[in-house]
């Protein structure tokens, strides 16, 4: 059924003018003119086809029909502001959902995560990790941390973190008469892949200039944080990117028996449709992030 409801700036005007018993002091609350009350009013009158106020010289009431109407009206404002009030709430608070890899989340986002907490007590942070790409529109996610090189179809992407890929290995395999010391030693000691990149040996070898090792021998695992725990326990040596094994090179878990680091043309990207930005809860996310890898980057 097709409403047919006076001006809203109108039904302000009397309610605010109503309340005060004065369209100066309405005015002054809605920072319009008094003549814009006055106006605002009269076509309120219009539309009605009734008087809402008897004016005087000095003084304003309010006529029968105008005190029969302002009840109703000040309930439905009050309703609107109960609403709007409720909504900036849940808006400001509740919780935002972040899709990322595990490996980035383990490494990277989870242990500077009480940082967020504390700044923003009124925001539950729920994770969710997994390999696919996530339909915005169609899952219960707000925003992403997407690992590529920054091009996702209808989705703002804003760079957080590159990387560097770099030979990580247990301390144990720098020491000893058989320790690993020069890039060439790699032929005795197993090479640890990561599924995901099958290449990345074969890559970094080149690239470091190192020539007569298999870069296809060793052991593949489906994903990183088992093969940098492999490496860890002194299975062989890992090729790291740099935001998954800073905290591990950090407590001496992992070491770089070489100084040579392959920069990647991949990096994570914060990424979410471009109306997202609107939500509170989400831009301080956003904002958090960007922050803080501003941070880190210039720690690292």
């Amino acid at each position: 059924m097709k409403r047919t409801l006076p001006p809203l700036n109108g039904l302000r005007a009397f309610e605010a003018a109503a309340r005060h018993m004065s369209f100066t002091d309405a005015a002054e609350e809605l920072s319009v003119t008094q003549a814009a009350i006055s106006h605002q009013v009269r076509g309120l009158e219009q539309r009605l086809g009734l008087k809402l106020f008897v004016r005087r010289n000095r003084s304003l009431l309010l006529s029968e029909a105008g005190q029969a109407y302002l009840p109703a009206v000040r309930a439905a404002f009050d309703q609107l502001n109960e609403a709007t009030e409720k909504l900036l709430q849940k808006d400001r608070g509740g919780h935002v959902t972040v899709t990322t890899t595990a490996s980035f989340a383990t490494k990277w986002l989870v242990p500077r995560l009480g940082g967020f907490q504390r700044s923003h007590p009124e925001i539950d942070v729920r994770i969710s990790t997994n390999t696919g790409l996530v339909d915005f529109s169609r899952e219960d996610v707000d925003i992403g941390i997407r690992y590529g090189r920054g091009h996702w179809p209808n989705l703002v992407a804003e760079r957080l973190v590159g990387e560097d890929v770099m030979p990580v290995c247990a301390p144990t395999l720098l020491k000893g008469p058989n320790a690993l010391q020069k890039p060439a030693d790699l032929k005795r000691f197993t090479l640890l892949h990561i599924g995901s990149f099958p290449d990345d040996w074969q890559v970094w070898l080149t690239a470091a200039g190192v020539k007569g090792i298999d870069a296809s021998r060793g052991v593949t695992f489906d994903f990183a944080l088992a093969a940098y725990q492999a490496a860890m326990d002194g299975l062989g040596v890992a090729l790291g990117r740099a935001p998954l094994v800073a905290p591990d090179l950090k407590a001496g878990r992992l070491v770089m028996p070489f100084d040579f680091r392959m920069p990647s043309e991949y990096a994570y990207y914060v990424v979410y449709p471009a109306e997202a930005i609107r939500r509170r809860k989400i831009k301080a996310f956003r904002d958090w992030l960007m922050s803080l890898a501003e941070i880190v980057t210039k720690a690292a």
